[in-house]
């Protein structure tokens, strides 16, 4: 079977290591975990100028594709952390998605219909590219300190910080960290240290990947059949990766063995039926099965969990590793007002509820296509079966078909936001993440709303100035319009926000909107950022 490429990094000392337990050194923030979740957090706060200390008891990158889809959502973080146009430029780009069954399509959809967003709807890449990306990036800044082969083996918390125990190959060390954020994955030994488990659902049915190499003439599209005629009563998945690397899914039952499942010489004979030849070899192999579980809190004092290691969610939907991303930039930015001193640790909290929330909605979307694909019943097969053949010919049956709700972005309904108090006409509501838009600069050169963000790590002013903008002191201002640095050419952002003159939307540092004013003032604008940075003092 050929390897897909790994990168071995090599084990180095370090000047922490030669200290006594009660001497230890102390770090601001500790991650512990390499992976994207773990990468694009360590970046994102050296951006916004902490120094992070990163964790790993592996020395490599490429065991298998694992995550492949990545979101818009997730590319539009990765382009402010400068990760994005390799990305993109590696990845298979796609929005189109197709539902058959039998060898009937049922009905396909355009997830990202509209024009002029400089990210795509979703890239499928490996993810051992990505993270060898991250790993790039990490080098290019100072204030990251990436250790291999450290492996968290022990945890202490005081009052005012952690205490990590560290093996490594010289033997065991410690760490004290004012914060340790957990992006050790699904296995978390960090849940384990703190006493805590995942509560959910393990669906008994079984799933077969197979990441196949091979020249094929499929298009660039998410294809989803029930019932295929090359895999009868189960359904199955295909999507493209790059150099040539196919995604297979395929349903396996949960009566089926994996060890004898998995085994390459009893996986060819289905591939081989699906593609109707032999022309393919092996990158990896992997069984699974659908789990929708989470912690019950994910932070636990000085330790915060994101990604696998705080809750988990069936493939089917691409939400496990773009909800873990979401999870390191909302982490992010209050971590870093706290280490400024500009909030108090109060702040984590929202994490904890927004998170969770975000949580609980990818575990319900990820369930409900769960028991769509996978039905536990007799009664419930039945009811799919209907929704199936109705949809050959009904919209309202098309909307019931699951096969798999693909990843948006989380709406957040917790007191950091504010709440309206005008009517809109247009835009994104507090609580919601902000939308991309073309515009055009001063010279009329071309220039996204997201590319404009990126010149602001804290909470920032978004006017359609339209001859009514408004200086407000507490926070800059992006301003739109036509004698404002940046113009609407095409229409698009008058689409896509309510642009009555001087109306304001008030973006946090992860681009969500905090609040949004028709006229802004100081004072409303100050205690919508206060409010948003969980200041005592702001009625919730």
């Amino acid at each position: 079977m050929p390897n897909p490429p790994v990168t071995q990094f090599g084990y180095r000392r370090h000047a922490d290591q030669g200290r006594t337990a009660a001497d230890a050194a102390r770090h601001p923030v500790v991650v512990v975990g390499a992976g994207p979740v773990g990468l694009t957090l360590a970046i994102d706060l050296a951006q916004r100028g902490h120094p992070v200390v990163v964790l790993d008891d592996a020395d490599r990158i490429g065991e298998g594709s694992r995550a492949i889809c990545f979101s818009k959502r997730s590319l539009e973080l990765w382009d402010r952390l400068g990760v994005a146009e390799r990305m993109v430029e590696k990845g298979v780009v796609w929005k189109v998605g197709k539902i058959f069954l039998q060898d009937q399509l049922l009905y396909q959809f355009d997830l990202l219909p509209e024009d002029g967003h400089k990210m795509p709807a979703f890239i499928n890449l490996q993810q051992y590219y990505a993270e060898a990306f991250l790993v790039d990036r990490v080098g290019e800044l100072p204030q990251i300190d990436l250790r291999w082969r450290n492996k968290v083996v022990g945890l202490e918390q005081r009052n005012d910080h952690a205490i990590l125990a560290i093996d490594t190959p010289d033997g065991r060390y410690h760490l004290k960290a004012d914060y340790v954020v957990a992006c050790d994955g699904a296995r978390s030994a960090l849940r384990g240290l703190v006493g805590a488990e995942f509560s959910g659902e393990v669906f008994e049915d079984q799933f077969l990947i197979a990441d196949v190499k091979m020249t094929a003439e499929f298009p660039t599209e998410r294809w989803f059949w029930f019932d295929p005629p090359f895999h009868g009563g189960q359904s199955a998945l295909l999507h493209r990766q790059p150099d040539d690397v196919w995604r297979i899914d395929l349903q396996l039952g949960p009566d089926a063995d994996p060890a004898v499942e998995r085994l390459p010489e009893n996986v060819r004979p289905r591939i081989e039926r699906m593609l109707g030849h032999a022309n393919f070899d092996f990158e990896w192999i992997s069984i699974y099965k659908f789990q929708c579980r989470r912690m019950q809190r994910f932070v636990h004092e000085r330790v915060i969990f994101a990604g696998d290691s705080a809750h988990q969610v069936s493939p089917f939907g691409a939400r496990g590793a773009n909800s873990g991303l979401e999870d390191a930039e909302n982490v992010a930015w209050k971590l870093s007002l706290i280490l400024r001193g500009e909030a108090s640790a109060l702040l984590l909290d929202s994490y904890g509820i927004e998170r969770s929330l975000a949580a609980d909605e990818n575990i319900r979307a990820s369930t409900r296509a769960t028991d769509f694909i996978a039905p536990h019943s007799a009664q419930e097969r039945r009811m799919r079966k209907m929704v199936l053949q109705l949809a050959r010919d009904t919209e309202f049956a098309k909307r019931m078909v699951n096969g798999g709700r693909l990843s948006t972005p989380s709406v957040y309904d917790t007191p950091l936001s504010t709440p309206d108090v005008d009517v809109w006409a247009a835009g994104p509501r507090p609580g919601a993440q902000m939308i991309d838009a073309p515009l055009t600069d001063g010279a009329g050169k071309p220039v996204y709303l997201s590319e404009a963000r990126k010149a602001f790590g804290g909470f920032v002013l978004l006017q359609a100035a339209n001859g009514a903008d408004t200086d407000i002191a507490a926070c800059p201002s992006i301003r739109i319009g036509e004698k404002a640095p940046l113009r609407d050419a095409t229409g698009a952002f008058a689409k896509r926000y309510d642009v009555s003159a001087g109306a304001a939307y008030l973006l946090r540092p992860d681009g969500y909107v905090a609040a949004r004013f028709k006229k802004p003032t100081e004072a409303g604008v100050g205690a919508a950022m206060a409010r948003a940075s969980a200041n005592t003092g702001v009625a919730s």
